[in-house]
């Protein structure tokens, strides 16, 4: 690694914002050296096999069979790692690259990772559904993880070391009309069961309550991948069709984390919360965002599942009064993506054999029917299995149902798609 350099450490470096940020930073390596906090998982090697030889990244830390990666110990109790893990690897580096294979709950890994660093941009975390399904985790992860690499910073040097955190505007909670639009200094209300945003409220807690000097924390909202699978989870059905969303890409996220590291040490942009967001062309409702994916694929949304199936409220989403402040610092929005630019994204990422289904959908009727009948099939199992809202009516699960419905005698009185459709405000287009 050369001081002539700035040292970057890049946590969540395998995640979908994480991973397009890398990317450009690797393309900059002649202004930074990296260095990756990385799980020794059989993904993460795949993910990062070509850029370690590339730098010809080598073992200069090894550590032993068994142990949690780089600790010389065993893992907490409770706490599985996942199936796919190494044994030990240690810290590996090379020219301009060092990887700690580790683990962000163990203290002797961040320090090893933040040694001689100048910034941490850290968007590592666990999310949902995920969370939902592994809330122990969360905490462990986003809220604890956070802290233990708080401590490593403030050890290492606080003065100097500028640390971004990326928080959730799942913080904010159920933000339905009337208050469908929100900013920095609204309450924060996670929504009931929402373990992973109480965890990345705490992990936020941590950081802006720290001692680090040049600290700040920018709140993620909703990153549209253009894998069109990643949709199919039974949280799909947790968000009310009426949500107010103003997403942004993998590719912008990435970008804007990589824009951190043009911002001065005396900028006023130090200290604050913002909210991320790709701008006014990332604006969009959850039902229009439904209708746009399903008519791609010549698939009429009406005909493959039930307004019934989604829930009522207890979701986070919003437009956002305040985004253009962030893209003030970073210019972000410059060259950004739409929401037609995803779509064209998800598009071209489609397999050829969905692309072909597309377009006899779209043109022969019959096909269609039948598309169409298997589609509400797969889409009503997937709202049965466990997190889903039809299993939480089939079970009687009343915590859930009063949740997400606020009873069930109103989860019964919820009409067909015909009467009061949500559609954009037009006072904000």
């Amino acid at each position: 690694m050369s001081r002539h350099k700035q040292v970057v450490l890049l946590t969540g470096a395998s995640g979908s914002m994480g991973f397009e940020a890398f990317r450009l930073l690797w393309e900059k390596r002649d202004r930074y050296d990296l260095v990756l906090l990385l799980r020794p998982s059989r993904k993460n090697r795949k993910l990062f096999r070509r850029y370690i030889r590339q730098a010809e990244v080598r073992p200069v830390r090894e550590t032993g069979s068994g142990m949690v990666a780089g600790s010389g110990r065993t893992p907490e109790p409770g706490i599985s790692l996942g199936s796919g893990q190494a044994p030990g690897m240690g810290t590996w580096a090379g020219q301009g690259l060092k990887i700690v294979w580790g683990d962000a709950l163990n203290k002797e890994d961040l320090a090893e990772a933040c040694r001689g660093i100048d910034w941490c941009l850290h968007p590592m975390a666990l999310i949902s559904p995920e969370a939902d399904r592994r809330p122990e985790m969360a905490h462990l992860v986003n809220d604890r993880g956070t802290r233990y690499l708080v401590e490593a910073i403030e050890a290492e040097d606080p003065e100097h070391i500028r640390l971004v955190h990326i928080g959730t505007v799942a913080e904010y909670g159920h933000r339905l009309p009337p208050v469908h639009v929100g900013r920095t200094g609204d309450p924060v209300l996670p929504s009931v069961f929402d373990h992973y945003a109480i965890s990345k409220i705490r992990g936020e807690l941590a950081v802006m309550q720290s001692r680090i000097k040049h600290r700040v924390s920018l709140r993620q909202t909703f990153i549209m991948i253009p894998g069109l699978f990643s949709l199919m989870d039974p949280i799909m059905f947790h968000q009310p069709v009426n949500s107010f969303m103003e997403n942004i890409t993998a590719r912008d996220s990435g970008r804007l984390l990589a824009s951190c590291l043009d911002i001065p040490g005396d900028s006023d942009f130090w200290g604050d919360y913002y909210n991320i967001s790709g701008g006014p062309r990332c604006r969009i409702t959850y039902l229009e965002f439904l209708d746009a994916i399903y008519s791609m694929l010549g698939i009429r949304y009406r005909r493959v599942m039930e307004r019934s199936w989604f829930a009522l409220q207890n979701f986070h989403m919003q437009f956002y009064e305040d985004a253009g402040r962030l893209n003030g610092y970073l210019h972000h929005w410059d060259g950004g993506q739409g929401m037609e630019d995803y779509f064209g994204e998800v598009w071209e990422k489609l397999p050829r054999y969905l692309k072909a289904t597309a377009w006899f959908t779209k043109h022969l009727p019959p096909f269609r029917l039948v598309v169409e009948a298997a589609t509400r099939m797969q889409l009503k199992r997937l709202a049965q299995k466990e997190g889903g809202t039809l299993h939480w009516v089939r079970n009687n699960d009343t915590g859930k149902i009063n949740a997400f419905y606020g009873s069930m005698e109103t989860y019964r009185s919820i009409p067909g798609w015909d009467p009061s459709l949500p559609s954009q405000d037009p006072l904000l287009d």
